[in-house]
């Protein structure tokens, strides 16, 4: 199982975290929720993404694109802000043509909300932070509604 390594931004405790499992990771020492951030690619999505428990960030991003590298520390900083809310997945389309086909990425970076391996909205281009977060945050509200809704 590939893990990924997070200091916890209140105590600074380093934890290690699987990429995928169930809930919400949680730092081991002050038991507060963590940021989870990572990498997928055609083999791993689903286990990592689409069976996620979380509403999920996907970014399908490419090394080459300067919009791209704009963005990535403002999702990540969303990740640190939704700590065991969402998970941020990020995804290199050069590396995974499949996805990149599978979503129909025609520009990147190309942005999406998926909530039990399903798409709840869909982005593409950079966009400053107040608007991503605003579109983030609509989306995991309409996913909780519709959760809610299925369980009664």
């Amino acid at each position: 199982m590939r893990t990924v390594t997070v200091t916890c931004e209140h105590c600074g405790k380093t934890n290690r975290l699987p990429v995928a499992a169930e809930g919400a990771p949680k730092c081991g020492n002050c038991k507060r929720p963590l940021p989870w951030i990572v990498d997928a690619g055609d083999a791993d999505f689903a286990e990592i993404a689409e069976r996620a428990t979380l509403p999920v960030l996907v970014d399908l991003w490419a090394t080459w694109c300067g919009p791209c590298r704009m963005v990535s520390p403002v999702l990540e900083q969303l990740a640190r802000e939704k700590a065991g809310q969402i998970k941020l997945v990020k995804v290199d389309v050069d590396r995974a043509p499949q996805l990149s086909q599978r979503f129909s990425v025609k520009a990147v970076p190309t942005l999406l909300v998926l909530r039990d391996g399903k798409v709840l909205a869909q982005q593409a281009g950079a966009a400053p932070a107040n608007v991503l977060r605003e579109w983030l945050d609509k989306a995991i509200t309409s996913s909780e509604g519709a959760a809610q809704e299925a369980r009664t």
